[in-house]
C-alpha cells in the first residue's frame, strides 16, 4: 500500500485555514480527507476539565497534541491523502512534526493574513479569545513552508497558487 500525501495548512487562528481547506478540497482533482485537531476537540474527545481540579491540564494538552500529531502519520500510512489544518503552537511541535512526517510526502502551506484582518475576523467570530491570533503569529517564526499565502487575497488566486505549487512540486518529484 502506498502512503497518502499530506497538504499541511499552518497559521494563526482566524487566518482563514478552515475556509481555505474547504476551497482546496473542492478544487483538488483527487479526494483528500480533511483533518484538524478541532474536529477531535469539538466532538468531546479531550478530557473534561473539572472545576477547582486543574490536575495535569498542561500534561493533558501535551498528550492530546502528541497523539494528534502521531495520528496524522497513521492516517497517511494507511493510504489516506490528508488536508491537515493546524496551529503549530510550539517550536517543539514543529520539530516533532518534521521528524514524524519525514518519510511522508508532506507539502507545507503557511497561511497568513494581515494582523488587522485576523483581529477583525477574531472579533466577528465571537468564539475566540481576543489576542489569541496575535499570540499564534510566532508559528511563522520557526516553521518552514513550501508556499506561503495571504488569505486576504482573492480566494481563487490563493487556491490557484497552492495548486500550482503542489502540481509543480509533485511533477518534479516524479
Amino acid at each position: 500500500m502506498q502512503n497518502g500525501r499530506i497538504i499541511f495548512l499552518n497559521g494563526t487562528s482566524s487566518a482563514g485555514k478552515s475556509t481555505l481547506a474547504k476551497a482546496l478540497r473542492t478544487a483538488l482533482p483527487e479526494p483528500f480527507c480533511y483533518y484538524a485537531s478541532d474536529q477531535l476537540a469539538d466532538t468531546g474527545f479531550r478530557t473534561i476539565k473539572r472545576r477547582n481540579r486543574d490536575f495535569g491540564a498542561h500534561d493533558e494538552r501535551a498528550r492530546f497534541f502528541n497523539g494528534f500529531h502521531r495520528s496524522i502519520v497513521g492516517f497517511a500510512e494507511a493510504g489516506n491523502d490528508l488536508l491537515v489544518e493546524h496551529i503549530v503552537e510550539e517550536a517543539s511541535w514543529w520539530l516533532q512534526l518534521r521528524q514524524l512526517l519525514a518519510h511522508l510526502d508532506t507539502f507545507w502551506v503557511g497561511v497568513h493574513a494581515p494582523i488587522e484582518e485576523i483581529e477583525r475576523r477574531e472579533r466577528d467570530r465571537g468564539n475566540r479569545s481576543i489576542g489569541e491570533a496575535a499570540y499564534h503569529l510566532k508559528t511563522h517564526g520557526y516553521c518552514e513552508y513550501d508556499i506561503e499565502v495571504d488569505t486576504s487575497d482573492p480566494q481563487d488566486a490563493v487556491v490557484s497558487a497552492i495548486l500550482d505549487a503542489w502540481r509543480k512540486r509533485s511533477a518534479s518529484a516524479s
